[in-house]
Formats: C-alpha cells, sequence, structure tokens
C-alpha cells in the first residue's frame, strides 16, 4: 500500500542539521513489525506514523528499529513540521495522541513548541555504574544521575566539562549492568543522557550526547524528549541559574542542533517542559508498505 512520508530534519533550520525522522502519513495501523522494518530500512534512528485519534487532533506512534516507544522528541517537531507543509494542520494550537498521553503543541511554520509532560523523578544511580557505561571516571559527574522522565525515562547525566564528554564511548556491557541494577524491565528507558553546562557554541547553555546501543545508529544528533527531562532535572537539582535556556546537541557529528527549553514552575513542583525548534523538510515521496494481518 502507498503511503505517503517526509524526511524531517528536526531541530535544525536547514537540512542536514539536527536530527532526521521520517512521517509515515497515515500509517499508525501498521503493524509493529512493518514499521520497526521501515525504520532498519532507512538507517535513522527513530520514524513516525500518524494516524486518527478520538482523544485529540492526531494519533502518532514512535518507533525505533527494535521497538514502539512512548513518545520522542525530534519525531514530534517532525511530525509536526511535515503535517504543517502538507496543510493538514495549521498555525497554531494542535494537540497529539501519544503512549505517554496528550502533549500539546503550538505551531508556526516551521517552528514548534511541545509541552513535555510533568517529569516523573525516579531512582538515583550510582555514578561509577554509570560512567563505566561511557568509559569515563566517576569523577567526571558532578551530580548523582537519575532517572527521569518527560514521556520517555533517561539516566540524566552531568559531566564536568565538554573533555568529558567528548570521551565518552558506550560500552554495551556495562549498559546491560546498568539495566540489571534497575531491574525495571519495563521502564523502556534509553541509554544515559549526557550533559555538560556550557553549550557547544556562545549561543548555547548546555552542551548534550547520547550514545545509542545496536541496532539504532551508535548516536543521536538530537534528543528532544531527552532534552526536556535533563531540563527539569537540571532545574530541580539546582545546577542551572533559570528555567529557560538554549540546548545545543550534534555539533560533534557535524549535525549540530539546538532548541529553546522552558521549565514550567518552581523546582520542588514542575509542572511541565516547553521544548522549542524548527524542522526541515529533506524530502518526500511515497513509501510503498505491506499490510500485514
Amino acid at each position: 500500500m502507498p503511503y505517503d512520508f517526509d524526511w524531517v530534519d528536526a531541530f535544525s533550520e536547514t537540512v542536514f542539521g539536527g536530527n532526521g525522522c521520517a512521517v509515515v502519513h497515515g500509517g499508525a495501523g501498521l503493524s509493529d513489525d512493518v514499521c520497526m522494518a521501515y525504520v532498519r530500512e532507512t538507517s535513522l534512528v527513530e520514524c513516525t506514523f500518524t494516524g486518527p485519534s478520538d482523544r485529540a487532533d492526531i494519533r502518532v506512534r514512535y518507533f525505533l528499529a527494535s521497538r514502539e516507544i512512548p513518545f520522542a522528541g525530534h519525531p514530534t517537531v517532525a511530525t509536526v513540521v511535515a503535517m504543517r507543509a502538507r496543510g493538514l494542520i495549521g498555525d497554531g494550537e494542535v494537540s497529539l495522541e501519544t503512549a505517554a498521553g496528550i502533549i500539546p503543541v503550538r505551531v508556526s511554520g516551521t517552528d514548534v513548541t511541545m509541552t513535555q509532560i510533568a517529569p516523573a523523578f525516579g531512582a538515583d544511580v550510582p555514578r561509577d555504574l554509570v560512567a563505566r557505561v561511557g568509559g569515563i571516571e566517576a569523577e567526571d559527574i558532578i551530580a548523582p544521575p537519575q532517572v527521569v522522565s518527560t514521556g520517555l525515562p533517561f539516566c540524566i547525566t552531568a559531566l564536568k566539562d565538554r573533555a568529558a564528554l567528548e570521551r565518552l564511548r558506550l560500552d554495551v556491557d556495562a549498559l546491560a549492568a546498568l539495566g540489571g541494577h534497575l531491574a525495571q524491565p519495563d521502564i523502556n528507558m534509553l541509554e544515559p543522557f549526557w550533559v555538560t553546562l556550557s553549550g557547544a557554541t556562545e549561543a548555547g547553555d548546555t552542551f548534550s550526547r547520547l550514545l545509542l546501543a545496536p541496532p539504532s545508529p551508535p548516536e543521536d544528533a538530537f534528543t528532544g524528549s531527552a532534552t526536556g527531562a535533563m531540563a527539569a532535572y537540571l532545574w530541580r537539582h539546582g545546577l542551572i541559574g533559570r528555567p529557560d535556556f538554549v540546548a545545543e546537541q550534534g555539533h560533534g557529528m557535524g549535525r549540530p542542533g539546538q532548541a529553546r527549553v522552558r521549565v514550567l514552575g518552581p523546582r520542588e513542583a514542575i509542572t511541565g517542559v516547553e521544548v522549542s525548534g524548527h524542522g526541515a523538510i529533506v524530502m518526500s515521496g511515497t513509501a510503498h508498505l505491506p499490510q500485514v494481518p
């Protein structure tokens, strides 16, 4: 069956920056296996599949190469930019039904602001255990790592400087040990999200990396869901002095991305996180995907 698709680079105003996502319009009814195979075919980290919703304006499903996940940030930006370009939505407010809940979005051309749900703060994780995942020293970590979710859980880990960020190398065995320590197979957590409190450029306030395990590509260029969780973590623990800042990621990959971030509510009672960014359409076309009963 033919499905229209748009390939969008999210958190970038130009193509070949930020993080790519293929948006398959009307594909929310496809099987999990077909959706995952499509992601593998694109070699992207994530793709989205849209459909009608009786709870919101749009239903969005998010897939990695290995599984469906409840929510993702850069694919949300990509999905809204793609639908806006096709005239399926206009500027203003739109709501997305996701497996993590209803996500309110504001649209202005290629500029998208999503309000991620109130953060859930989970377990603190020993520094040495997380450090081994990235091949760094525990002393490189400046605050207790913690599992935080604004729709998708990440182990947020703040590093002392950019040099430590650049030394990161993913140890898959140590990542498995981290999962075993948490002993929560249903947590759906991705790899640790590493952040340092200075930008990749003068415009940025934070700079982050997300190293990925197979079958995903080795690194994510920009991670909008983790950026929301990271912002909530930094604000709650007093690691940033104000609730609004500019987050940067992907510069070391040659795919610079940037988001405007605002944490909503006081440090002790955060109600949500706004993450804003642009998207640029790289290509559009038709995907011929099997409908499996």
